[in-house]
């Protein structure tokens, strides 16, 4: 018999569950983004720590900003914000319950919540998981872009908002009449080096918005930096039945991930914070060898292999690397275009972090979706791939494979793979790209043209464009595996 998952509930069901009092603890961080990763990941950390007595003043609350988050909202409601975790490889599934989210606030609904959530004194952390691509950072040039329709309203409705900057800036205008300080800042996205990240644009939507304003979150607020890892596929029907028919329990959303996680942090909270470190994250004063090692080797793979992996006509990640030839491109890739550009990362061998990766990457029971990995590619390829490349071509080093991850992503951006399926493509900017490589073709220079993607520099480098050209060339004429083939070798 299945059960309902409730708190009412908790004694009959036979996961591990929480055991505090959540009532009792007051809301000291708000999360704004609450999708499968952060449930997979801050949570859980938040759930251990809670678990131990006298963290109290941090519990978490919850902030669906998306129109679309309005599903998960209902089930939170239902289910009083409690949610099975389960941790899938080969030796079997361990599941649990979380309990570290308290309260979950639909923004669409009662932004006035959410804003005294955040300009509340308890509040001393809003962390973020809004994607990569939700920092309106202008890939071309690094600077804020205040063209997105949410960051338009939000500046011209300053007490209306909708989106992220506009919820945190006028949270912070409140708390600043109210003579509080600003709340910690914590980017949890794939970004390097995303507490600057996050510092520059927010100050920079806050200084259109409101000079006052900008110059005292400089002067007075915090952004730590942090590096985060967890494959952790997005909650299918699937997900639900397994949580129904292996543990028992009637979970509307539950969260699937693999036993891997980690968690780096920059140790700058001038309110306060909880202690993370004892419950396995790392506290440090310089995160970014951990994020330039995680997001170059990790993120940079994901990118290589998903592409290349649906123009095969692969669905999940282990898919491709039971293919010899995908995780031969992932691991020379990594070895000889992103190792000699990383610095020593401290306490961490970059050969068997590798060999993890690989590892982590072949785990047949996550089945993470190729199109998860390659949702937004618009913002991960310049954040994750071009990094590599524009060191590389400084320094004179190989970018021939870097160069296939992007002809690849072009030829995949045309819509279909070689046997015309139809491929799927979750991205801001997808139709206009898909538009533009329809266009191209076997030519990249209208791709490479947009420069809020490529910048002027990487069009204006020969090398880079003729080494894109050879392999969109190879894509279209080979078709995408014997152009693999001509890269890697073949299958044995």
């Amino acid at each position: 018999m299945s059960i309902q998952l409730h708190p009412s509930h908790l004694k009959e069901i036979k996961v591990p569950g929480p055991r505090y009092d959540r009532a009792s603890h007051k809301h000291g961080i708000v999360h704004l983004g609450v999708g499968g990763f952060h449930r997979a990941h801050q949570a859980v950390y938040l759930d251990e720590l809670l678990s131990r007595a006298g963290h109290g003043d941090w519990g978490l609350c919850g902030v669906g900003i998306l129109p679309q988050d309005k599903h998960m909202a209902e089930v939170m409601a239902e289910q009083e914000c409690l949610y099975t975790v389960v941790e899938r490889s080969s030796a079997g599934d361990q599941a649990r319950i979380i309990g570290s989210m308290t309260s979950y606030l639909f923004a669409p609904e009662n932004p006035e919540a959410v804003l005294e959530k955040m300009a509340h004194p308890d509040c001393r952390i809003v962390s973020l998981t809004i994607t990569e691509g939700g920092y309106s950072v202008h890939q071309g040039t690094g600077e804020f872009d205040p063209t997105p329709a949410d960051i338009q309203w939000d500046l011209a409705h300053p007490h209306r908002p909708k989106g992220a900057y506009g919820f945190i800036a006028e949270a912070l205008e409140r708390r600043k009449a109210r003579g509080l300080k600003p709340f910690t800042l914590l980017s949890c996205d794939n970004l390097q080096g995303n507490g600057e990240v996050l510092k520059k644009m927010f100050l920079a939507f806050a200084g259109l918005r409101d000079p006052g304003l900008r110059d005292w979150v400089a002067q007075f607020g915090a952004f730590p930096s942090s590096m985060v890892d967890r494959i952790t596929p997005a909650t299918k029907d699937e997900h639900r039945q397994l949580v129904k028919e292996k543990f028992g329990i009637v979970d509307g959303w539950p969260v699937v991930c693999e036993p891997f996680r980690q968690w780096v942090i920059e140790d700058h909270f001038p309110l306060g914070r909880p202690a993370w470190e004892t419950v396995g994250a790392q506290m440090t004063h310089d995160v970014m060898p951990y994020e330039k090692m995680k997001i170059r080797l990790l993120n940079a793979s994901h990118q290589a292999l998903c592409y290349i992996g649906m123009l095969l006509g692969y669905e999940f990640a282990h898919q491709t690397m039971e293919d010899p030839r995908i995780q031969r491109l992932v691991r020379t890739m990594m070895d000889d275009e992103v190792t000699p550009l990383l610095p020593p990362v401290p306490g961490v061998s970059l050969e068997a972090y590798k060999a993890t990766l690989i590892e982590r990457f072949a785990n047949p029971t996550i089945r993470d979706q190729l199109a998860r990995i390659g949702t937004e590619g618009s913002a991960r390829i310049p954040k994750f791939v071009l990094p590599s490349v524009r060191d590389q071509l400084t320094a004179g080093g190989p970018i021939r494979l870097h160069a296939f991850t992007v002809a690849a992503w072009f030829r995949y951006l045309t819509g279909t793979d070689d046997q015309g399926r139809a491929l799927p493509l979750i991205d801001p900017q997808g139709a206009a790209l898909k538009a533009v490589a329809q266009k191209g073709q076997a030519d990249p220079s209208p791709m490479l043209g947009q420069a809020q993607l490529f910048g002027t520099d990487l069009p204006a480098s020969n090398r880079f464009v003729v080494e894109v050209k050879k392999a969109l060339e190879a894509l279209y004429k080979l078709g995408a595996e014997k152009a693999l083939e001509q890269y890697v070798g073949g299958k044995s």
